[in-house]
Order: structure tokens, then sequence, then C-alpha cells
């Protein structure tokens, strides 16, 4: 990572987030942080912020001016299922809309430690269905999210699937969070570029979402689960992350299944860069690209 990266991404973790011992993490405290940190950050231009209820959680929609009608993107937002929320996610989601050239929906779901799994997949599934009693068609929503949010929405795709219901056109993964054993080879080779996370947070930040047990679930870590028959997928995330191997595993995974996936790798980058819109272009040409893969894929 260059110096000047580096310094941007500490400053920023010093101020708000820090790379902290996740053994003494006070979830209100990082809660308070990191809306703060939202509320300091700019909506994208031309886009319209609409409070409303989606299957009884609070959610904001996001509404670019030049949005297509009948076409949602669906954003499950990241934090560890312990954080997030509108405050903190609705910059970058408002950026993903405008290039994609749709609204997008962004829901609070439950949090963990007060609601474990499996209630933030119930509450992904139940907001999805709620979509689609709206008259929109399954073939027009696309199911995206970064981090947490990330395996959250590969986790309610295998739950939809399960149950018979239809599909979306495809989902967007950013950093996605696939594996809570923390088994992928990464969690060693990038420990040392991660300027984020340490491999010995993982299993502290899990334990406030599901049971030992449960880590291995394929709807709490995806790159154990049976592929078959999902949608197409494109997924993005940083050379310099621990969980670099997550992506890659399930790429892995979705190829031998004969899905369509496109896993882009970006070099010196971390954890859910994207977020950094205004800061670096790569954050830019990332959410750029994310916008010309959902263009593309239009019905």
């Amino acid at each position: 990572m260059s110096s000047i990266r580096a310094k941007l991404i500490r400053s920023i973790s010093s101020a708000f987030l820090q790379r902290y011992d996740a053994a003494s993490l006070d979830i209100e405290d990082a809660r308070r942080k990191t809306a703060l940190l939202g509320r300091l950050t700019l909506t994208a231009f031309g886009v319209d912020v609409e409070a409303t209820k989606i299957a009884g959680m609070h959610a904001e929609f996001l509404r670019p001016k030049d949005a297509e009608p009948g076409r949602l993107l669906l954003y499950l937002h990241g934090g560890a299922y312990i954080l997030g929320g509108c405050d903190l996610h609705r910059q970058v989601v408002s950026h993903i809309a405008r290039a994609a050239g749709m609204d997008a929906l962004l829901p609070e779901y439950r949090l963990a430690p007060e609601h474990r799994f499996p209630a933030a997949v119930d509450d992904a599934v139940a907001a999805y269905k709620a979509v689609l009693a709206t008259g929109i068609e399954a073939e027009n929503v696309f199911l995206a999210g970064d981090s947490a949010g990330g395996g959250l929405a590969v986790a309610a795709l295998l739950a939809l699937r399960d149950a018979g219901e239809p599909l979306p056109a495809g989902a967007v993964l950013l950093s996605p969070f696939l594996d809570a054993t923390g088994s992928g080879d990464s969690m060693r080779t990038r420990a040392s570029q991660d300027p984020w996370f340490h491999a010995t947070d993982l299993p502290v930040i899990t334990a406030h979402y599901c049971d030992e047990h449960q880590r291995r679930f394929p709807l709490v870590s995806p790159v154990f689960a049976d592929v078959e028959g999902l949608p197409p997928m494109y997924i993005q995330v940083g050379d310099d992350e621990i969980l670099l191997s997550d992506s890659e595993r399930f790429a892995d995974a979705l190829i031998a299944a004969g899905i369509e996936v496109k896993l882009d790798v970006w070099p010196e980058m971390w954890h859910v860069f994207q977020m950094f819109i205004g800061k670096m272009p790569e954050s830019r040409r990332a959410i750029d690209d994310i916008g010309a893969y959902i263009r593309s894929r239009k019905v």
C-alpha cells in the first residue's frame, strides 16, 4: 500500500474506528462513532433520500433522478452484523444507485448481539419478499452488500433458493465476509497488509452473531454452501485484506457449479475501499464498474 493511502486509511481509522482489540470493543460506542462518520458524508449529487419501512424495518430509498422505473437494488449493509445502517452506508449506496441508474433500498436489519443468527437472514429474506410484493419482478432486482452484508446477501439467496422463491437477476458483493471460521489462506498471507483487521478479531466478532457450532452453517459461512442454482454475481475485493480468500474460494465454487461470476481483485486496496468514494480514484472506478455491470444485465 502506498504511504499516502496508508496515511488516509489509518487517519480515518484512528479518528473513528481504530484498529482495535475486538475483545474490548464497546459496541454501543462503536455504533455511535460509525453513525457520526456517516452523518459527515454526502449523498451523491442528484440522488434523493426517502425514509420508509420495509417488512417492519426502517429503511431508505436512494432515488437517482434518472432511475429507470421498475428496477431496484436491494442493498444489505456491512458492519460485522453488529454495526452499520443508513447513516453509515447512505453515501456509498447512493453512488452505486446513480452509477447503476436504478433506485436502491437500504434496510436496517436487526443487529447482533441483541438479535443473533438467523435474525439478519430472516430480515433480508423478508425485505426481498416485500420488494416483490410491490410488483417489481425478480428479474429486475439486484441484491448487493458489503462485508457482513455481502455474506448476508448470499445467505438470503441460499434461503430463497431453498424455499423455491424467484431469485433476483444477480448479486454484487463488496469484500464479502463469507467464512466465519476464518479458514482462508489470506488470514495468514495478508495479515501484515490489512490496515483494518487482525485475524484474532474474527472469532470474537463472530461470537456476537452466532454460536461456535453454527460457524460452518451455510447461511453463516457461504463458502461451505452448495451454490447450485444461484444467480450470476460480481465480486470486488481488495488484495490487501485478510478476507480475500473468502471471495476467491466462493468464486471458485460458483465457477465449478457453472454459475457466471466476475471477480475483481484490486491491488493495494483494503476492505470495502468503495466507501472512500470522493477520497480515492479507485473507489470511483470500482463503483463505476458496479454500475456498468448492473446496466449490462438489463433484461
